[in-house]
């Protein structure tokens, strides 16, 4: 282990400069199993024993992020996020040489390695959209030898033993195959499912304390008939439909927006037209991806004209009924 001076460390005589760490907040609502689940993967049971690192996965905006950050708040250990990306190289991940103020060189330690270093939890955020070469780098971290070597740097770094990490990963079609030997170190599969219409609300609540009760039921009743179609949208699509639509009928306190035309624009102009009517976007990608049909009764909701979620829903109407 290196010799720490502030917030750097001098390792076989090349000093590195420690990242920061996150303090993004992560209250963990609901499936208290999966979270009890990601912490057994943490525990280390006999000396011989070694930490897993898992895989999270599931579709992007049901809470991969959230899960690792308040795994990680709940052994009370730092915290600290690394952003994937197609384009990101070895040295991204490990060690990048940076021009300091001196006009001299100074090694730049990522979030991982800083992780490594100080004993903290690190979460390789979207990991599949990284490439075969990145993956390499980090084989010996993600076994036995729990090391890994900066050929930047010319050094080799050891992970403290008190050092954690998952990998989240989105199920859709931008992402990279991940080779088998790195698969097999990234063990086990924790998948995340779409939250029950009770903790979805209180997710939304926790969210936007300041939302109408009434807008807060419209958003869940939406969420939970797409996740019933095996529809994409998230609890983060919700989140983001009901905050515009919040704003839409505040911009203009002379001339308000009701409240259903406020969130139907807000669904539209947020997740698209078709967002409108799931029972019809249910049955065009059920025809596209040649599944089975889906169950009788899940589309009731939309059937209603009087519905702001009605295709041929019109809010002026009401005005006239009046």
């Amino acid at each position: 282990m290196g010799v720490y001076k502030h917030n750097t460390v001098e390792i076989d005589g090349v000093r590195l400069h420690l990242g920061h760490a996150d303090a993004s907040p992560g209250e963990w609502i609901g499936q208290r199993e999966v979270l009890k689940q990601l912490l057994a993967c943490w525990l280390v049971v006999d000396e011989k024993d070694l930490p897993l690192t898992p895989r999270l996965v599931g579709t992007p905006g049901i809470g991969k992020t959230t899960l690792g950050i308040a795994a990680a708040r709940a052994r009370e250990q730092e915290l600290y996020i690394y952003q994937c990306t197609a384009d990101t190289r070895p040295e991204d991940l490990l060690v990048t040489p940076v021009l300091a103020e001196s006009g001299k060189i100074q090694y730049q330690a990522s979030p991982l390695v800083t992780a490594m270093l100080r004993g903290g939890v690190c979460v390789l955020d979207e990991g599949n959209r990284m490439n075969e070469k990145s993956w390499a780098s980090l084989a010996p971290l993600l076994d036995h030898r729990r090391y890994v070597e900066s050929v930047v740097a010319g050094i080799t770094i050891h992970a403290h033993a008190d050092f954690r990490c998952a990998v989240t990963m989105n199920e859709d079609d931008s992402t990279f195959e991940i080779p088998d030997y790195i698969l097999s170190r990234l063990q086990p599969t924790l998948a995340l499912s779409h939250p029950s219409r009770e903790d979805e609300l209180v997710i939304l609540q926790y969210h936007l304390p300041f939302a109408d009760a009434d807008m807060l039921n419209l958003t869940v009743e939406f969420l939970q008939q797409s996740h019933e179609l095996k529809l994409d949208f998230s609890t983060r699509d919700g989140i983001n439909v009901l905050r515009y639509a919040i704003k839409r009928m505040a911009a203009d306190p002379d001339h308000p927006i009701a409240k259903d035309a406020a969130w139907r624009e807000a669904l539209e102009n947020c997740l698209g037209q078709d967002a409108l009517d799931l029972q019809s976007l249910a049955e065009r990608k059920k025809h596209s991806l040649g599944g089975s049909a889906v169950p009788m009764g899940l589309g009731d909701f939309f059937l209603d004209p009087n519905s702001p979620l009605h295709p041929d829903y019109d809010p002026d109407d009401e005005d006239d009924d009046e």
